[in-house]
This record gives C-alpha cells, structure tokens and sequence, in this order.
C-alpha cells in the first residue's frame, strides 16, 4: 500500500497543517478525525487497516487529515463566534489548500467521498450538505450534527450555517435539494454506550432529510454497539462494500 506523510504550510490557518496520503488510485476519500484527533489516528486506530482491501484494489485512496476543533467548537473557553471564524479558517484550508492539492496529486476530476466517525462525522456531514458540488458520498458514523453540545443555546451565522441540524431544516434551494439526491447519503449510529445524543440527533438529521424529500440510508445498530472504534472498524468497511465507488 502507499502511504505517504505530507506537511504544508496553511495560509489560513496560518501555522503548518499534516495529512497522510494512503493507496495508489481511485475515489479519493478525505477523512476526518475524532473531536481533536489527528492525522495519524485512522491508521493508529485500525481504520486504515479495516479498509485496505478497498485502498490496495484502487477503489479509494484516503487523504486523512488534522483537526483544530482543540481551536474550534472544542475550545469552550472561547467565545462561540470566535470559534465559528477558526472553523471557517479551517473549512477554508480544506477547500482552498487539501482538495485542490489532493485533485492534482490524484489525477481525480469527479466529487469526492468524505468520511469520519465521531466529530468527524460532523465535518463529513457539514462539508457534503454545503459543498455538494464538490462532494457525492458521506459516511457519518456516530456524529453530532446540531450545535447544543458545543455552544449551547448561542446562535449566529457561524453557528447556524455550519451544523446541518440548524440549516438543514430551513432549506429551500432546489439546487441543494437536487444535488443531494443525485449523491449517496449514508449515516450509522449504535445504540449502545455513548451513543445516545449521537442517536438522537442522528433520528433528527434523518427526520430533516425526509422532510426534503432527499434518500438517504440511516443505519441504526444494535443496543450493543457502542460509541468506540471497534465498531467503527466494522461499518466503514461495511458501507464501502455496499456504495458504488467508481
């Protein structure tokens, strides 16, 4: 397998940004990590390992990439407008400086697959439901996509704009609406230990898209499945074998 280490300079976050590069070809697939995690935590974790059927057959190649959610919607000593203008900066970095590297390093010229577990299946959620020109594949495994447990009841146009739950059920564009059902939808929770505002704002995100009209597979797994990566190492490569990844 390929696997190569990369670090660049951001120019709007302005300090150095790290991501690991895996597999040969295919569908690149930008993953993201848990709440503060880093770049090295899908292969310290397995999830590299769990898919390297896909990565060495060249159905994906994934981009796993830093955080800053310790400078975001993480950082609560921070004032909650503060940290939406850093999670723009980093949506900036993805959108202006990962992608157009990782399209160039590829040779990929269709939307890409966005992925991640946790807080990363937040990142995955937002970046598909705002960009869905860029991206038509999302695997949100047991993410939290509304913005109560990050900031509470406090709401501007960073906060509203950037959870899907906030701006989901708002949606009139039809553009949206069509681009998203021309797309694979995928979202997985448990119902074990620690998944239980996971599940809940999971029900609710499935309750937003149907009210769109938008398909979408909502995959809820058994009152043993809990909010850690032995199950997540288990339904990535699950849906991966279900999607069409060409």
């Amino acid at each position: 397998m390929n696997d190569e280490y990369h670090k660049h300079w951001s120019r709007h976050l302005g300090r150095d940004m790290e991501f690991k590069i895996y597999g040969h070809g295919g569908k690149p697939v930008l993953v993201f990590p848990t709440g503060c995690g880093r770049f090295y935590e899908f292969e310290d974790f397995g999830m590299v390992e769990a898919v390297k059927g896909f990565i060495d057959s060249g159905h994906i190649q994934l981009y796993t990439v830093d955080s800053v959610d310790c400078e975001a919607w993480m950082a609560h000593w921070m004032y909650p407008g503060d940290r939406g203008r850093r999670h723009l900066d980093y949506e900036q970095y993805i959108l202006d400086e990962l992608l157009p590297f990782a399209r160039q390093y590829s040779g990929y010229d269709g939307r890409l697959f966005v992925t991640g577990c946790s807080m990363g299946a937040y990142h995955a959620a937002n970046l598909f439901f705002k960009y869905p020109d860029v991206f038509d594949t999302v695997v949100g495994l047991s993410g939290l996509y509304g913005p109560q447990h990050f900031v509470g009841d406090y709401v501007d146009d960073t906060v509203y704009y950037n959870f899907p739950l906030c701006y989901l059920p708002n949606l009139t564009d039809p553009w949206f609406i069509e681009q998203f059902r021309a797309s694979d939808i995928v979202f997985c929770v448990g119902q074990g230990a620690w998944e239980q505002d996971a599940l809940h704002e999971t029900r609710t995100l499935e309750q937003s898209l149907h009210a769109l009209g938008v398909p979408a597979w909502f995959d809820y797994w058994g009152y043993n499945v809990s909010h850690d990566w032995p199950w997540w190492r288990k339904q990535l490569p699950y849906f991966l074998g279900e999607l069409s990844l060409g």
